[in-house]
């Protein structure tokens, strides 16, 4: 049996009843027997989907989700950066203008996020088989290596401030303008997070803790501006020095979770989820494998399923069809699956390869068993 690509919802909690519109009746009590026994034929032969061609991709709404989450966050940090600048035009202030340049720049790096995510939402193709949702985990890199940008430039204007010190004027409106990137930053941080989390992406999470971080480099233009109205010259870049270091800490956040996923890492709950809900489906006698894997905001799975030797090829396919369609709603965002069955007797990779020698070696011998064997 193929593996058989699911689009359903990204959020389907486990043990929920779902409604949907099947192109294949899969009562098979309808029709009669020989109805049924054509059906439970084609089914087994030609590979199917458990989506309406009406409905709207749940997988590919996500993706829409992600875009409207950076476009409205660009949005508002532009807002930010505008109120800033006029701040700057009216009380001068150098280190609000590099804090205004600082937080332009780092909206802009919604840009190869954005891009990502409409470059996962095109088809697969032969040469990239599983889409191109690893395009998120590319802006995830960028993401990661523009917040070591700034955790360096951050550390270098401090030092730099406090070979040379310089006069901070126009104290009260400096103030505010921290305080309105900070603000800012931070509202469009938690949104970024929160989407990033509901939808899956990796790279959007990084993104919503750059964007915290360009809060934090605010905040500390209103701690220095505060310092410099107390007398302390040294507030400023002192200041600097401790945001550079809390950019450290939020930069190996960021660098964990994209290594993470570049390195195919899942929550083990999922896995456990996975084969609770496969151990349960009817037919099942023992689950040796599963694998999770995340294609940009998308999971995909892998399971072998152990059952009765005695089952026909169009039965074991039921049992794996049955058993990728629960998956698919029992993890969420899991849009696809590939189910293997293999006999009780003989389950396992390592059997695959005895047969595979058997086969060549020795074709008749071979019992109608295991030249059935394989029905995923």
């Amino acid at each position: 049996m193929n593996g058989h690509g699911h689009g359903h919802g990204d959020d389907h909690p486990s043990g929920h009843d779902h409604d949907h519109d099947h192109p294949h009746d899969h009562g098979h009590h309808h029709g009669g027997r020989l109805a049924a026994s054509w059906h439970r034929l084609t089914h087994a032969l030609v590979p199917h989907s458990h989506d309406s061609r009406a409905k709207i991709d749940p997988a590919l709404e996500s993706s829409r989700e992600g875009l409207r989450a950076l476009w409205i966050s660009l949005v508002g940090l532009g807002i930010t950066a505008v109120a800033q600048a006029v701040i700057v035009v009216l009380s001068g202030s150098v280190a609000l203008l590099g804090d205004t340049l600082h937080n332009v720049a780092d909206a802009l790096t919604a840009v190869p996020l954005a891009i990502a995510f409409i470059l996962g939402r095109r088809a697969a193709t032969r040469a990239y088989t599983y889409g191109y949702g690893r395009a998120e985990d590319i802006a995830g890199i960028i993401i990661v290596a523009v917040i070591a940008a700034s955790a360096v430039a951050a550390a270098w204007t401090a030092v730099a401030r406090l070979l040379h010190p310089a006069e901070v004027t126009h104290l009260p409106w400096v103030a505010a303008a921290g305080l309105v990137g900070f603000i800012g930053n931070e509202l469009v941080a938690r949104y970024r997070i929160r989407v990033g989390r509901r939808i899956g992406s990796a790279a959007l999470v990084a993104d919503g803790l750059h964007a915290r971080t360009d809060g934090y480099t605010s905040l500390a233009v209103l701690l220095a501006a505060t310092g410099a109205a107390l007398g302390w010259r040294w507030a400023d870049p002192v200041v600097g020095l401790a945001i550079a270091a809390a950019i450290t800490f939020v930069l190996k956040d960021a660098a964990r979770e994209v290594y993470r996923r570049l390195m195919d890492a899942i929550d083990p709950a999922l896995v456990d989820q996975a084969e609770t809900t496969l151990r349960a489906v009817d037919g099942v006698r023992d689950v040796t494998t599963v694998r999770l894997r995340w294609i940009g905001h998308r999971l995909h799975a892998e399971a072998e399923l152990v059952v009765d030797t005695h089952l026909s090829l169009v039965a074991a396919h039921e049992i794996a069809a049955d058993a990728e369609h629960q998956l698919t709603h029992a993890v969420p965002r899991l849009t696809s699956a590939t189910v293997h069955t293999d006999p009780e007797c003989h389950p396992g990779a390592h059997h695959h390869t005895d047969l595979s020698h058997q086969r060549r070696q020795h074709p008749s011998e071979l019992s109608p068993h295991q030249s059935g064997s394989r029905t995923s």
